[in-house]
């Protein structure tokens, strides 16, 4: 069963833009934060942007300025809009949701399968 489901990924060329969407089920778009982490050839999977269950973002400042991210509950999805982009940008871009589940802290997570955005010098 697909809890995630990213699309919107592509080629662009720099300075372009794309919006990615991840799809979730009314559960998860509920969860306590959900987030973008990106993953390029050689790299660790970093942070790009988060955004709790109220609203409050925050993002790395490899993105800051250049990225917006959005949760709509009505159409159940995270929004990533992604403007000027850059060829390090170029990476395996993956939704994230978090939810913690009890007093202790425990938290279950969901991961989407990613959506490859590519960007053209």
């Amino acid at each position: 069963q697909v809890q995630l489901a990213e699309s919107g990924g592509g080629l662009v060329q720099a300075g372009g833009s794309l919006r990615l969407s991840c799809s979730a089920s009314r559960r998860i778009i509920n969860s306590d934060v959900m987030a973008w982490y990106r993953q390029a050839p050689g790299k660790q999977r970093e942070l790009v942007a988060r955004i709790s269950q109220d609203g409050v973002t925050e993002y790395s400042d490899s993105v800051k300025g250049r990225s917006t991210i959005s949760r709509s509950y009505a159409e159940n999805t995270l929004f990533l809009q992604m403007n000027n982009l850059k060829p390090d940008d170029t990476a395996i871009y993956y939704c994230y949701a978090r939810t913690v589940v009890n007093v202790e802290g425990a938290a279950v997570t969901h991961w989407g399968q990613g959506t490859q955005v590519t960007v053209s010098t």
